[in-house]
């Protein structure tokens, strides 16, 4: 972890620093979360071998582009880095339309559908995560549009890594339907996310960081687990 004095100025306010001391004194907890980060993610990489090898000829076959997405988002200390997603949408995508998905979105390809509807579109952040960009539990990483949006409050959220999933990951499975609705009050999608979506995720996001230990990430960890296999 960073000195404060190290911490980017942009960051640096009385909000962040409140939860920058809290994690300073989480010495521990922050070493096994870093651990079990890096052992799980080279075991889920060799277990998972077979999914992404039958994953990267689906999506090949069903539409034209690369097998994995790859777009820049922002993790810890606001630094940027390149996510790894198996590709669900068409080619260039994110140049045809918002930077969020709604419900129903024409840009997503019929493999897509069903990759998106498993979560199966994470697993290749297991590369991110080997490489210290991500963990298994964290905010997830938004691209650098929606983070300038972000309260001084919100900012604590990038004193770690971004995760593959969290507390508000799983209340907002269903993000996209709820962008529907929200749509009806603003101007536009990004405008409905800002104001509407992003405040309450981030409100679950800052508590787990005063809660941050190696249970509570693997009881997030089974909970994402059972809940991918309800839908």
């Amino acid at each position: 972890m960073k000195k404060w004095e190290d911490i980017p100025a942009s960051m640096k306010n009385n909000s962040v620093k409140k939860y920058y001391k809290i994690l300073q004194r989480k010495k521990v907890s922050r070493f096994l979360k870093r651990t079990f980060d890096i052992i799980f993610s080279v075991v889920g990489m060799v277990l998972l071998s077979p999914v992404f090898l039958i994953l990267a000829i689906a999506i090949k076959i069903d539409s034209k582009g690369p097998v994995f997405f790859r777009q820049e988002r922002v993790t810890r200390y606001g630094k940027t880095f390149k996510i790894f997603k198996f590709r669900t949408m068409v080619e260039n995508a994110d140049k045809k339309g918002t930077l969020v998905t709604i419900k129903n979105d024409k840009r997503i390809t019929r493999i897509g559908k069903l990759i998106r509807k498993c979560r199966l579109d994470e697993i290749p952040q297991l590369i991110n995560i080997f490489v210290g960009e991500m963990s298994f539990v964290g905010t997830r990483p938004e691209v650098r549009k929606y983070v300038d949006a972000y309260t001084d409050e919100m900012k604590a959220t990038l004193l770690m890594r971004a995760g593959v999933t969290s507390e508000a990951s799983m209340e907002f499975k269903d993000e996209d339907e709820m962008l529907n609705e929200c749509v009806k009050k603003y101007k536009s999608i990004d405008q409905a996310y800002v104001e509407e979506i992003l405040p309450k995720k981030m409100f679950l996001n800052i508590k787990y960081i005063e809660k941050l230990n190696l249970l509570t990430d693997v009881g997030i960890m089974l909970k994402t687990a059972i809940s991918m296999f309800r839908r």
